[in-house]
């Protein structure tokens, strides 16, 4: 039976587990040259709406060193933009690939998408979660703090898809997660209450930053203004004072903390440049990590492993 990627809520702790021991295996033994070529004769399909840099690339280089074919289909080169519906779209690509990500706005397109199919659908990423990009992310805090047990995480930004799949990982782990937004901008009731309906967890939710990283071993952020929000951006400079992360703040966090950013990243507004060139700073092990992480996830779901 196929099984899909939509959010982190469709994924059971063993399954996190697997995909974390298995991209960090993936990872150790790609750095020793050894070649798996476990999908040689499979297609990935990419249909992206929205830009992409680390995501795409990374899906991309991921299938292709796992031997396997990846397809790029921006939603405006096929017949979805002259409205063809998309369990029609879903059903024929079913018959020409193995696998589908998606990259769209609207998480419900994603749903339709993997609702008709008969292959895996992945959502890498909509104005909903982000569930591939925390996959990688926890894969990166395991490897620098030797786990993510007892490791309190701390959140410091709006209240978008990214941290929406953070609460979604923490009700299935445990995690220690604080989320810190600003009034206005904070995170879907929705959200939390379908994380609260998977696990018991211990997450916390305020409007003040530097209660939110105190004595935090990882801290947190992205944008104020992602992808179609970005007229609101000056708007939003006004409304999230104080919720850069800089030495200041990370003065309340404990003194080896790591500082996350899924990038791309606007220096000097959500983060401080000299933040992105500390030596704490592992931005570019997290965008490292996307491909293996990506490798565990295609051949979890196109194995059927």
């Amino acid at each position: 039976m196929k099984k899909d990627l939509l959010s982190l809520l469709d994924l059971e702790k063993d399954d996190f587990e697997h995909l974390f021991t298995r991209a960090i295996q993936l990872k150790e033994r790609y750095a020793k040259g050894i070649l798996d070529k476990l999908l040689t004769g499979k297609t990935l399909g990419l249909i992206f709406d929205k830009k992409s840099t680390r995501t795409r690339v990374a899906f991309e280089t991921a299938m292709i060193q796992l031997g396997g074919h990846p397809i790029y289909m921006s939603a405006q080169d096929t017949q979805i933009s002259r409205n063809e519906p998309a369990k029609d779209t879903a059903r024929v690509l079913s018959r020409y690939i193995d696998c589908l990500a998606m990259r769209t706005f609207d998480h419900a397109l994603v749903e339709e998408f993997a609702k008709s199919s008969t292959i895996p659908v992945i959502n890498a990423l909509t104005d909903s979660f982000h569930p591939c990009q925390i996959l990688s992310d926890i894969m990166t805090v395991i490897e620098h703090k030797g786990g993510y047990k007892n490791v309190k995480i701390a959140w410091v930004g709006d209240g978008n898809n990214v941290v929406n799949s953070w609460i979604n990982a923490a009700s299935v782990l445990g995690l220690d997660l604080v989320v810190a937004c600003p009034d206005n901008y904070q995170v879907n009731p929705h959200i939390v209450e379908a994380a609260l309906e998977k696990g018991k967890t211990h997450i916390e939710f305020t409007n003040d930053p530097r209660q939110a990283v105190k004595d935090a071993d990882v801290v947190y952020t992205d944008v104020w203004a992602s992808m179609g929000d970005e007229d609101e951006l000056s708007k939003r400079i006004i409304a999230f004072k104080g919720f850069q992360v800089n030495k200041a703040l990370l003065s309340h966090a404990k003194d080896d903390a790591l500082v996350m950013h899924c990038l791309p990243a606007h220096r000097g507004e959500e983060i401080a440049e000299d933040v992105l060139e500390d030596k704490n700073s592992v931005f570019w092990d997290q965008a490292e990590n996307k491909r293996h992480m990506h490798k565990a996830i295609l051949e979890s779901l196109i194995l059927r492993k």
